[in-house]
């Protein structure tokens, strides 16, 4: 059953699209602001975010920017806001989609089947770094040389790690891993980044002084090189 989070501080709102996707065979989880919101996308999994801009804590941009720096399920704008301005920001941040409130159901659930159509599939082919295997569908990291040894990763690490390798051979820029690893407001955190690079290395890199797969790119940002 596909999960659908539904963001809005409206609760006829989240009445409303609740019932009307479960009566559609979706399953819908509600969060009426953005940080119950960026909680559940984190603990239940969603494959869709229906996501309001407007939210009493955070904004909804913020909210959609933490979004996208962790996952890439479709995410929706429901929004109020109609500005032109408004819906090339949401779009250019990484939203799939924007409707203006009010909007009709049957125009709501079509832009879903939509979105759902195009969302990429989960990656099912493991990456090689030298003998260490990396299986981002099982999310395991093991050393074949070592009888399938698991290496332990945590969730920092881990996090760094899938943004470089599904993007094998392109850079990714120190923001977008800040972002990736601690969320919006990181961007200070440049030493941080360096930390657990090395610390990536020293489990994956067979030569943590030399590395071959996980480059610096200097100023720019770090490189999967498979």
């Amino acid at each position: 059953m596909t999960r659908v989070l539904i963001v809005d501080d409206d609760p006829d709102i989240r009445r409303v699209l609740g019932l009307t996707l479960r009566a559609r065979g979706y399953e819908p989880i509600a969060a009426e602001n953005g940080t119950v919101a960026l909680e559940r996308a984190a603990t239940s999994d969603p494959d869709v975010v229906m996501l309001d801009l407007g939210l009493p804590d955070i904004d909804g941009m913020q909210v959609l920017t933490a979004l996208r720096s962790t996952t890439r399920v479709p995410i929706i704008i429901l929004s109020g806001r109609s500005d032109a301005t408004d819906k090339i920001g949401a779009l250019d941040a990484g939203a799939d989609d924007y409707i203006t409130k009010p909007f009709g159901i049957g125009e709501l659930m079509a832009r879903l089947r939509a979105c759902t159509r195009r969302a990429p599939a989960e990656p099912t082919v493991p990456v090689h770094i030298g003998d260490v295997v990396v299986n981002l569908a099982a999310r395991t990291v093991t050393r074949q040389a070592d009888s399938e040894q698991r290496i332990r990763l945590t969730p920092t690490e881990w996090r760094l790690l899938e943004a470089l390798v599904q993007q094998p051979g392109m850079l990714v820029g120190q923001s977008q891993l800040l972002s990736k690893a601690w969320g919006p407001g990181a961007q200070d955190k440049s030493h941080y980044l360096r930390l657990y690079m090395a610390r990536l290395r020293s489990k994956l890199e067979p030569d943590q002084h030399h590395p071959r797969y996980l480059l610096t790119e200097p100023g720019m940002g770090y490189r999967f090189q498979p």
